[in-house]
């Protein structure tokens, strides 16, 4: 049996956070909670704080009861010398820095933060390497493609990543543009937050793996291959050079990525975990993306292929965007008009800073409020 490990969950009062601790839960001999930071739900976080004890805690507005806690920044928890593994679970671009530091400080990192790969890939890739740090995806197709990985000593000829299409695979145009929010937030396979559901809705959540899977396994844009699979449970595939293709397969369910995370290299029995039914599975189909009827995918792919500080302006756009759609002030069609506008229009800096990639960041959270008149 192996040491009890400490874990940070940074963002845990989200979705990723709430099944890790979920997971932790379930596994009490094999991992402890040392960290917690949250936005602004305290009243959660207090509750989290209640059942695990950490030793330390982070949240924007300072206000939890912390008891025997330490109040600290998140890159402080996330480099702090009595964490072993740090779940990123934090959403947007609030998950760059802590990953930063926890890369830099050479730890075990679970990441579940798209944005910190997509806008600084390079930073974070090359910082991982000086410092032996490890990225261990929980991203279930990022998983699955590390899991194929697992064992082989030759690279990968292609990365297959596979999407269920959403709740709106073969809408047209018309019905797209009436799509509601609350309707938008109904994933057809999956367990997810807010901003997440509707990316996945959109496909740019999809866009944004494929510039993970550049930074997380070495792998030419050119060489990763989107494939609509709408029963969710192949989440991804490898394919070799000899054409031999490994897939990872299981019921779509965020905790088994983020255990695998958490557990590796050992895989550990957790009775609360869904095991696949090999009697009800009566087909598994696929099918290419519709890259007219949802825009936001080819968006992703050509800011990835671009680099420099445009996928810092397409995850900017695209957060500010969903927001505003989700309060009601743009329509769902609106997302890609205002995004690709947004990227278009950006003046791109090649090789940037952290600093430079926060400012493009933020100079594109402005430019969508302008263009759609928000003054607020």
């Amino acid at each position: 049996m192996g040491d009890i490990k400490r874990v940070a969950v940074l963002g845990s009062t989200g979705s990723i956070g709430r099944q890790t601790l979920e997971v932790i839960s379930a596994l009490p001999h094999r991992f402890s909670v040392i960290g917690l930071a949250a936005g602004k739900n305290t009243d959660l976080l207090s509750r989290q704080i209640s059942q695990f004890k950490p030793g330390f805690i982070h949240s924007q507005d300072k206000t939890p009861p912390t008891g025997e806690c330490e109040f600290l920044s998140l890159e402080e928890i996330a480099s702090h010398p009595k964490v072993d593994i740090v779940v990123m679970a934090t959403s947007g671009k609030w998950g760059l820095k802590p990953t930063l530091a926890a890369v830099k400080a050479g730890k075990q990192v679970a990441l579940a933060n798209k944005e910190s790969l997509v806008m600084a890939g390079e930073i974070i890739t090359r910082e991982a390497q000086l410092s032996g740090a490890q990225i261990r995806p929980v991203d279930s197709e990022h998983s699955a493609i590390w899991q194929c990985l697992e064992g082989e000593k030759q690279k990968a000829a292609r990365i297959i990543l596979t999407a269920s299409g959403g709740p709106f695979r073969g809408y047209s145009s018309t019905r797209l543009a009436k799509v509601t929010p609350q309707q938008a937030l109904k994933h057809p396979s999956w367990r997810m937050g807010q901003k997440v559901t509707i990316d996945s809705a959109t496909l740019m959540n999809k866009g944004l793996e494929v510039i993970e899977a550049r930074w997380l396994f070495d792998m030419p844009f050119d060489n990763i291959r989107i494939l609509i699979h709408p029963q969710s449970i192949i989440h991804s595939m490898v394919e070799f050079a000899d054409g031999s293709v490994k897939a990872q397969l299981g019921m779509p369910d965020m905790r088994l990525p983020i255990q695998y995370a958490l557990s590796y290299p050992e895989r550990l029995e957790n009775p609360t975990l869904p095991h696949l039914d090999w009697d009800n599975i009566k087909e598994l189909n696929f099918e290419p993306p519709d890259f007219e009827s949802f825009p936001c995918l080819k968006l992703a792919i050509e800011a990835g292929r671009k680099g420099g500080t445009y996928p810092a302006a397409l995850c900017a756009a695209d957060e500010t965007a969903v927001e505003l759609f989700l309060s009601k002030r743009i329509k769902f069609t609106d997302i890609p008009r205002l995004v690709g506008q947004a990227v278009e229009e950006h003046q791109a800096i090649a090789r940037p800073t952290l600093e430079e990639i926060l400012a493009a960041d933020a100079q594109t959270r402005e430019k969508i409020k302008q263009m759609v008149g928000d003054n607020r």
